[in-house]
């Protein structure tokens, strides 16, 4: 599904690889005990470690480090039992020790794969080249003074897993699917709670542009730090779009790192793009390499959740839905879970319509999501059985519906609050009916003269007369019983 750019001189395909920065979930910061939770004060959260105080050695986290190789696990990956912690060398105000503690020529996590479903209904394979830990820098503020900046800390030394993919991506629409994807495995496995507005899960987008079929890549430029998933496929259109135009002007793209402007829709320039040897990586000396057993691997694998991908698939099998219905439903594993809950030992296909539509039409219209509905998953799993065993139709179990979200009792509570019991008594419904012909005589005339379409119309004077109670299927027996007598 690869995006094409006409240009003024002929097409140009898109080329993409992502840098996905992800906050490992974890107490502690990677190589220091200081609280990792996202907030508090400015400069609360900080550890002597963190702040670079001299003499400080930094100690690592094990679960950190059991993170990082679930999260592999999860992308199919290759786990290194061997692996290696550099320095990366650079300055900046925020990074108080001059260097950042990360992996460089031995990450933890070699190649996977992560499959996309596109909106075509195909599926493409976007490569994982590798998963490195790495420590996170603090954060510069600069809007708090109009002569002085700030540095908060807090965020300094929370660890970082870098998941890099292969440069497989050929649209905005494939990135789009593809981070989608990785924060939905990350959310199952509960490495990462892929919260891109507090920065939890960021983008660096490299960008280049060539002709369809021309071999090798012309130069990239990377847009750093972007944070949501839409901001992602804008950037990639305006830069791929940027470099189109300098290409075919006869002019030479630059390598280098750049950002991304959503307000005026372009990309500017930050700084020319460092190579590795920029940095002058070398392994850490207060940090021994980093050797882990293929049988804790094997452990935390026999301990993974399941996979969304393989869910999808037994949820099709088990419930028999289809490709698109197994994907809303298992886009978030809360909602998976509640689909499962409600469907088990229930109709699994009224379960999904209703899931699907009334329900999640509910929560929309008053802003909640699955995790604080005001309707259990057991709740609406009583609902359903009410209707399937006709207590109620299905015309009654949307106003109950509405009911148990407004007031959060059970539908059975509700039914007989309210009196909604389903009208199953032949003879009420028959006399009812035999009311509604009566005072319709000229219409019953038409119908039994070849107006058949007047046959909804008694169906609704029943169903009105009866305050919408009557079980429908009765209605339509009764109705044709003594139309056509």
């Amino acid at each position: 599904m690869s995006t094409v750019i006409t240009g003024n001189t002929g097409d140009w395909e898109i080329v993409v690889g992502l840098e996905v920065h992800a906050q490992v979930i974890s107490q502690a910061k990677l190589f220091s005990g200081a609280s990792a939770t996202y907030g508090g004060e400015p400069n609360t959260h900080v550890s002597l470690v963190d702040a670079g105080f001299p003499g400080m050695l930094p100690v690592l986290n094990h679960e950190c480090v059991a993170q990082a190789v679930r999260t592999g696990l999860g992308l199919n990956a290759e786990i290194n039992l061997f692996s290696r912690f550099d320095r990366k060398n650079y300055f900046y105000a925020d990074l108080p020790t001059g260097y950042q503690i990360s992996q460089f020529a031995h990450p933890i996590v070699g190649k996977g794969v992560v499959v996309v479903d596109l909106a075509d209904g195909s599926s493409r394979e976007i490569g994982v080249t590798r998963l490195h830990l790495e420590q996170d820098a603090g954060k510069s503020i600069h809007d708090q003074d109009p002569t002085r900046s700030f540095i908060d800390l807090n965020r300094a030394g929370v660890a970082l897993m870098e998941i890099v993919s292969e440069p497989d991506i050929r649209s905005p629409e494939e990135a789009g699917a593809y981070l989608r994807k990785l924060r939905q495995i990350l959310r199952y496995i509960g490495t990462c709670d892929g919260n891109m507005e507090e920065g939890s899960m960021r983008a660096d987008v490299n960008v280049s542009v060539r002709r369809p079929g021309e071999e090798g890549f012309r130069t990239r430029c990377e847009i750093k730090n972007v944070n949501s998933i839409r901001y992602v496929m804008q950037s990639i259109e305006v830069e791929a779009r940027r470099q189109v135009e300098i290409w075919e002007n006869g002019g030479e793209v630059d390598q280098e790192t750049r950002l991304f402007d959503h307000v005026r829709s372009e990309t500017r320039s930050l700084r020319s793009k460092e190579d590795a040897h920029d940095y002058r990586y070398f392994p850490d000396p207060d940090l021994l390499p980093l050797e882990i057993e293929q049988s804790w691997v094997d452990e935390l694998k026999a301990a993974l959740p399941e996979l969304p991908e393989d869910k999808r698939t037994r949820l099709e099998k088990e419930y028999g839905i289809s490709r698109y219905e197994s994907g809303v439903l298992t886009a978030e594993q809360a909602v998976a879970d509640f689909y499962e809950t409600v469907a088990k030992n229930a109709d699994a296909r009224l379960a999904t319509n209703w899931i699907l539509g009334d329900f999640f039409g509910a929560l929309n219209r008053t802003g909640r999501t699955i995790e604080d509905s005001p309707v259990s998953a057991e709740n609406l799993r009583e609902l359903l059985s009410l209707i399937s065993d006709s207590t109620i139709n299905g015309k009654i179990a949307k106003e109950v519906l509405e009911d148990m979200v407004e007031t959060g009792d059970s539908a059975s509570a509700i039914v007989e609050r309210k009196g909604l019991r389903q009208v199953t008594d032949t003879g009420a419904i028959e006399e009812a009916i035999n009311a509604i012909l009566e005072a319709n005589a000229d219409k019953v005339e038409q119908y039994k003269s070849g107006k058949d379409k007047l046959f909804g119309f008694f169906v609704g004077q029943s169903m009105k007369a009866m305050k919408g109670k009557a079980n429908p299927a009765l209605v339509n027996d009764v109705l044709r019983k003594l139309l056509d007598a």
